[in-house]
């Protein structure tokens, strides 16, 4: 994390501050065998706790953007709008929980009457959960919360966003390109804020580096129409997907 926070303040650094630590100190190099046998074990907790956490959600869709959209931005209330349609779609919508876009979409859910859940990541400055969530699961590790972000949902709506935005659209886009995830559509909403990324791509594919279906992978909308029809007709349909609870519980899962 770097730069300043929707505040104006700015974050402590990473190697002073007692929270947030232990991506640095996972990635730092060889530590002692049985600290990371530890380590290993309390990341396994980790993942243990998430799928108990968010077992029974249903299918969801995960939206992606910025939390620094206050409530009057244009962006937050597209955000706002998807949610509810994604609700009304019977899915679950999933974000990491904070504010700006996820407050909206899971705003948005709640307004409709759906499920709305968090997925936040413990950091030096500490997010607050934004108020419209039925679940919040925070996680100490990036890569833990990324792969819940993932598993649970069939599509992935992205608004506007920074590093972490684009760290998710790519993670996404090749998860999908090299087959570890089913071919689910990944929307990006706010064409001219990704016009120059989708230029870039565009530039990848004459160069050779990514072909042109993995383009085409990518939607670019402005219309929560268009985005709701992609969403139906390539998770919905494509996969026959029965959007409800699970009955059963099992292990003390909720």
């Amino acid at each position: 994390m770097s730069g300043s926070l929707p505040d104006g303040s700015h974050p402590p650094e990473w190697g002073k501050s007692p929270r947030g630590r232990e991506d640095v100190v996972l990635l730092e190099g060889p530590a002692r065998r049985g600290s990371e046998f530890l380590r290993a074990l309390r990341i396994l907790g980790e993942f243990i706790h998430g799928f108990r956490q968010l077992h029974f959600l249903g299918p969801c869709v995960t939206v992606f953007g910025s939390a620094r959209f206050p409530e009057e931005h244009p962006h937050y209330q597209l955000a706002r709008e998807m949610g509810g349609r994604i609700a009304r779609a019977g899915f679950t919508v999933m974000t990491g929980g904070g504010p700006g876009i996820m407050e909206a979409a899971n705003r948005g859910a709640r307004e409709a009457g759906g499920r709305s859940v968090g997925c936040n990541i413990r950091l030096p400055v500490e997010q607050q959960p934004n108020p419209y969530l039925d679940r919040f699961v925070t996680f100490r590790h990036f890569f833990v919360r990324k792969v819940m972000l993932v598993k649970y949902s069939y599509a992935f709506v992205v608004l506007p966003g920074g590093f972490g935005t684009l760290d998710e659209i790519f993670e996404t886009a090749t998860l999908v390109q090299t087959g570890k995830i089913s071919n689910f559509p990944l929307v990006l909403m706010g064409v001219e804020y990704w016009r120059d990324l989708r230029e870039l791509l565009e530039g990848m594919v004459r160069a050779g580096t990514i072909e042109a279906r993995d383009l085409e992978r990518i939607v670019f909308t402005d219309s929560p129409e268009h985005a709701m029809d992609v969403i139906e007709t390539q998770a919905t349909k494509a996969f026959g997907l029965k959007r409800g609870r699970r009955s059963r519980w099992l292990l003390g899962e909720r």
